[in-house]
């Protein structure tokens, strides 16, 4: 018998997160992601004391699904636009409560999922300003996964693994040079 979905995703993160920390992973401050309970689950196994913030475009995109008129939509994109842009947690706390008690009518079933997944996508509230930018989402990563995909499309037929292993290391290598040394994606000191 196969373990639940999410155990088994579970158990390929775990694995996943070992094999970084066995090759020489530290210093981890931060991980940011979609809500994927497999995911989170090793997180809180591997990495527990690593906090985690889940993705503020995906859970605006997220928050759709419970918008049941369309001409809501866009309101409802904007409120939790302008409480995910509040200048401190403290601020975007009261502005969640005013989303879910003006919800809580109209909408409940949007108040219920704000109530339990927004706070989820303030724990960049805790990083440096300057930073929050880059960190409350996962648009980073994703930029560079349409650079893979385009890139390795391009090859399209690899003679083995370890020539596609080669490409993706080398764009990798590539994106680090240039956050190091060019375009600074995250500047620590800010």
């Amino acid at each position: 018998m196969y373990p639940w979905p999410c155990q088994k995703a579970e158990i390929h993160w775990r694995s996943f997160l070992d094999s970084l920390i066995r090759r020489g992973l530290k210093g981890v401050k931060l991980i940011i992601s979609d809500s994927h309970a497999g995911l989170k689950a090793a997180r809180r196994a591997i990495l527990p004391s690593v906090p985690w913030q889940r993705c503020q475009f995906h859970l605006q995109q997220n928050a759709q699904a419970y918008v049941a008129r369309l001409d809501q939509r866009k309101p409802v994109a904007q409120r939790i636009r302008t409480i995910f842009n509040a200048p401190d947690k403290a601020e975007a706390e009261r502005l969640l409560k005013q989303a879910i008690d003006a919800w809580s009518t109209e909408a409940p079933k949007l108040a219920q999922w704000a109530e339990d997944n927004l706070p989820e996508g303030f724990t960049v509230f805790d990083v440096p300003h300057a930073q929050r930018v880059r960190l409350r989402t996962t648009n980073g990563l994703e930029r560079i996964n349409r650079e893979i995909k385009r890139r390795t499309r391009v090859a399209s037929i690899f003679p083995n693994t370890t020539s596609c292993l080669r490409l993706v290391s080398a764009l990798l290598a590539e994106c680090d040079e240039e956050w190091m040394t060019g375009k600074i994606y995250l500047n620590p000191q800010a």
